[in-house]
């Protein structure tokens, strides 16, 4: 033990690689580049340099460990010692905590004294390992297979949920990585990269992670500014309806129509009502591309206010519930607020059977893939700060550009920036005028591809 112990970090970086690695790459994903990042027991400080910071401390007790981490990385600040010791007066978009509850005396103090780091964007990450694997880490440990540590807490993902609850944070996400921690050709890949992410099975993992993130405090009301995005094509008797239902929210209301090459005069009857409606702050787009996600991207990016929503132009989903969602928003119940069909009974021809069973199938599948709550995948209003919607749209890459719905694009980015996604119930009703835009069999087959790629990404990494 004691040969072990003077070992210094490298060495077990090195003897350990694949484990590592795939750490690393867990990290990476959760991460967007250029955050700002601190890290509790960053040891060499390979893992905040791999995540390419804008701004990254780290602090451990390790010296000889840190030393290493200030000669390699000196573009980044080192403290020795435990979070007590951070001395920067400054907040973070991401906190890392690499088993720091396991080793600490006191996790609720920890993540107390979280708090003086932290903006309301702030999304805290802790690792740690299961409980199942106490022996196993206990016997590699013994015989010298990996560095020694003191894992004083095995604290239950309930337990550590109330933690977080206690100190004034709350959970995002959470999830189990990693079956077999060592590199064994073709069947690590496989038990990591496939057998590892699916249900009951992941419960084996030897990592579970929770994402958290401060409890919000309410804002005013009036501080923020609305845009409303109305996407239509083919919707001229929807045009003045949706002006006049649309509800004054926020400090100011801006109601955005993007048209998409309607044939029954849907554009001439939005420039007629922009000109009747001078006091509602409407304006209006010819849309260049195609679907509804191209219209919806296009609305946003000439967009005003500081909350951006959208509300389709066949008012299913009634304008007079958007404050609902604007409520929920602004006072911190969500980052990302999801409208739901499938809570409320609907009138009589809102949905066919097989469009709620298709609805239902695709809620389960991307609650599965994204790791959070989401009933109604295919509603079409959605409500979120343009400053999230902004990194969403710097991250597009990551899934594509081709979702002619926009629904899947929003939903995915939202998950991979741990935006926390909230559903609203709303009332479906039956559309009054025109027709659906959208052929059944046509588009699930566009559904079933963004679920595939988001498969890919948030599964078989």
């Amino acid at each position: 033990m004691a040969r072990n112990m003077a070992k210094p970090f490298d060495y077990w970086l090195k003897k350990n690689h694949y484990y590592h690695h795939r750490l690393t790459k867990f990290f990476k994903f959760a991460v967007p580049e250029q955050s700002k990042i601190l890290q509790i027991n960053c040891k060499n400080g390979y893992l905040l340099n791999s995540l390419n910071p804008s701004l990254g401390v780290g602090c451990d007790e390790d010296q000889e460990a840190l030393n290493t981490a200030k000669s390699r990385y000196p573009q980044y600040t080192f403290y020795q010692g435990d979070i007590s010791s951070v001395e920067k007066e400054e907040t973070f978009d991401y906190i890392i905590l690499t088993s720091v509850t396991m080793e600490i005396n006191d996790i609720q103090e920890l993540f107390e004294k979280l708090h003086k780091f932290c903006h309301k964007g702030t999304r805290i990450i802790i690792d740690t390992y299961s409980y199942f694997w106490e022996p196993v880490l206990w016997g590699t440990q013994k015989l010298g297979m990996r560095r020694p540590t003191n894992l004083k807490n095995w604290v239950s993902r309930k337990d550590m949920d109330n933690f977080l609850y206690l100190s004034d944070f709350e959970k995002v996400t959470h999830g189990y990585r990693m079956l077999i921690p060592m590199y064994i050709p073709l069947i690590s890949t496989f038990f990591n990269g496939f057998l590892a992410k699916l249900p009951l099975i992941s419960r084996l993992c030897l990592h579970e992670w929770i994402i958290a993130r401060p409890k919000p405090k309410k804002d005013s009301l009036k501080k923020y500014s609305v845009s409303v995005i109305v996407p239509c094509k083919n919707e001229k008797g929807n045009v003045e309806k949706a002006v006049l239902r649309c509800p004054r929210m926020g400090k100011s209301t801006e109601i955005i129509f993007v048209e998409g090459g309607s044939k029954d005069g849907t554009f001439e009857e939005i420039k007629r009502v922009a000109e009747k409606y001078k006091d509602k702050n409407i304006t209006y787009y010819k849309q260049e591309g195609k679907g509804k996600g191209d219209a919806v991207r296009k609305g946003f990016s000439n967009a005003s206010g500081d909350v951006l929503m959208i509300l389709d132009a066949d008012l299913t989903t009634p304008p007079e519930e958007l404050p609902k969602f604007f409520e929920a928003l602004v006072t911190g119940k969500g980052d990302f607020i999801n409208g739901s069909r499938l809570v409320y009974g609907m009138e009589s021809d809102a949905m066919r059977f097989l469009a709620i069973l298709a609805n239902f199938s695709f809620g389960l599948i991307i609650r599965w893939i994204v790791g959070q709550k989401v009933k109604d995948t295919l509603c079409g209003t959605k409500v979120l700060f343009k400053s999230d919607y902004n990194k969403i749209a710097n991250n597009r890459k990551i899934f594509g550009n081709f979702d002619p719905f926009g629904d899947f694009d929003l939903l995915f980015g939202a998950a991979k920036l741990n935006l926390k996604i909230v559903d609203m119930p709303v009332h479906y009703k039956d559309r009054k005028y025109g027709t659906t835009q959208i052929n059944r069999f046509k588009h699930v087959w566009f559904l079933l591809l963004m679920s595939f790629i988001a498969w890919k990404k948030f599964k078989l990494r």
